[in-house]
């Protein structure tokens, strides 16, 4: 995978988690997200990346990580 398609991911999960953040369970609310409208590869993609690389992904992003199907 390219360094862009990855950068892309983060600022895509970034933006999700930004959004949703002040929501009533926003963890919830940012796996739900990502995982109706995301492909099973970007995630798969996306939780790899934040078992190696964390410092790139949001305060807010890192708790639903968990929640996100692979």
């Amino acid at each position: 995978m390219e360094q862009s398609e990855m950068d892309h991911l983060v600022k895509m999960a970034n933006d999700i988690a930004a959004n949703l953040s002040f929501q009533a369970d926003p963890e919830e609310r940012i796996a739900d997200h990502i995982n109706r409208f995301w492909a099973p590869r970007m995630r798969q993609l996306l939780i790899d990346h934040a078992a190696e690389v964390s410092d790139d992904l949001s305060d807010a992003l890192m708790p639903a990580i968990q929640k996100i199907r692979r």
